[in-house]
């Protein structure tokens, strides 16, 4: 596990100094889910293809850019889902975005993951890395030369930040008035339209809620399961929060990591938090 966490630290810091040189050119070309690609995913995509490669523990991995797996080593152990720029549409704006990364053992299923990581190009390039074998989430920076350790995140049971994505206007009457409820009680919103950032913002701060419901316009959501949800469900659980998919129509809630995907690219609702926000949208 540990040459895999130092080859995510080196792919990330090649994809830093493209993305210091991008402006957000988008290409002519779609990736697997129908997303106009711009040119830093397509060089982010194949920097952690060409740097993973070198792992034989690898076994396979699969990217949102990518229409399937990609087989590395026969005998390796673990298989690697990744997002290789997450959020890559705020750069023109120059927001913060992200990578992800989600590392099962055995095939690509939300109970054999063993450990996850997301990288955030903000000021500084910053790691999140967890496993089954660490309590909380270890959050790395680079300085310049190195990563050094600055904490170990975890989430409060009941935070005061407030970060809920998809067009209000398709919202459920159930969603609206949960989020409106939060807001009146001093939640703060914070979103910014790139999970790793939003999603490492909770953490830092210690507690709050970010969701991305089923809407009228994409009832199965926009997030895909195997390269975003699933790995930062893990990240939130070992933080010591929740992370739960919530079935309006049929009242039924259920943990992110039970979900059983059908296809590399299925998404989902999803709803991650501390305890006390996910106990409260879920009643």
């Amino acid at each position: 596990m540990d040459s895999i966490l130092t080859k995510i630290k080196q792919a990330s810091l090649e994809i830093y100094s493209i993305l210091q040189k991008s402006l957000g050119e988008y290409t002519q070309s779609t990736n697997a889910t129908g997303d106009t690609q711009l040119k830093a995913d397509v060089q982010a995509d194949l920097i952690v293809q060409n740097t993973l490669k070198t792992l034989p523990c690898v076994k396979q991995i699969c990217s949102e850019e990518q229409t399937s797996a990609i087989t590395l080593y026969d005998n390796g152990t673990y298989s690697i889902a990744y997002d290789p720029l997450d959020g890559s549409s705020l750069m023109g704006a120059n927001l913060s975005v992200g990578s992800i990364f989600g590392i099962y053992q055995g095939d690509f299923l939300p109970q054999n993951l063993v450990a996850s990581a997301y990288v955030v190009y903000g000021m500084v390039v910053g790691i999140g890395f967890t496993s089954l074998l660490k309590e909380g989430v270890d959050y790395f920076t680079y300085d310049g030369e190195k990563f050094g350790l600055q904490k170990c995140l975890k989430l409060s049971e009941k935070g005061k930040l407030n970060a809920t994505g998809g067009t209000q206007k398709n919202w459920s009457k159930t969603h609206k008035e949960k989020m409106e409820s939060l807001f009146d009680a001093g939640y703060r919103l914070r979103y910014s339209g790139g999970m790793v950032p939003d999603l490492h913002h909770i953490l830092v701060k210690g507690g709050g809620l970010f969701s991305y419901p089923a809407t009228s316009d994409a009832p199965k959501g926009k997030l895909r399961m195997l390269f975003e949800v699933f790995p930062f469900a893990f990240i939130f659980e070992r933080a010591g929060g929740k992370a739960v998919f919530i079935d309006e129509l049929e009242s039924k809630i259920t943990p992110l990591l039970e979900l059983k995907p059908t296809h590399l690219h299925d998404t989902t609702p999803c709803y991650f938090g501390s305890i006390w926000e996910i106990e409260f949208v879920s009643r």
